[in-house]
């Protein structure tokens, strides 16, 4: 596992991946292609001393995996472009991805995190609520109309009472 920023051009085939996804996923969204997304944020967010980070797990030469967060507040971070390359999807990668960045944030010293995906992403939707995230939307609810699906997560265990 490398940190580095979406700039590095080993991020290149995160970047395309992600943009091609979207473009196939959701099209043009008010006549802007939704791959848009990923130029949203300066890369600079995702530098360590801006609060942020910017994985990526290689193999053998190859990317197979990253994420990232950026800095919402002093307590929370928001992660961002989890992605895992075709070749090697069904291999657990993106929890692997989800692990380091959760570690990343808490050494960071966020105690919290939260992250969006998007209505058409079924898969993301899985991943996130069996790793403990929270949904802030109604899962039984129309996710095309809800759109962007919103979830948090606490990093600290609560006390257990005595």
């Amino acid at each position: 596992m490398i940190s580095t920023l979406p700039s590095d051009p080993r991020a290149r085939p995160l970047i395309a991946d992600l943009g091609r996804d979207y473009d196939e996923r959701y099209g043009l969204n008010d006549g802007i292609p939704s791959s848009f997304e990923l130029e949203r944020y300066p890369a600079e967010q995702f530098a360590h001393r801006n609060g942020g980070a910017f994985l990526l797990l290689i193999r053998d030469g190859v990317v197979i995996a990253g994420g990232a967060y950026k800095r919402v507040s002093v307590s929370t971070a928001e992660i961002k472009r989890v992605w895992t390359n075709p070749d090697y999807r069904r291999q657990g990668l993106a929890r692997i991805i989800m692990a380091a960045l959760e570690d990343a944030t808490l050494a960071h010293g966020y105690t919290n995190v939260e992250l969006t995906t998007g209505a058409r992403q079924p898969e993301a939707v899985a991943l996130y609520l069996t790793l403990g995230y929270s949904p802030e939307f109604d899962l039984d609810g129309d996710y095309e109309a809800i759109s962007y699906l919103s979830f948090t997560k606490s990093l600290v265990a609560e006390p257990v009472p005595a």
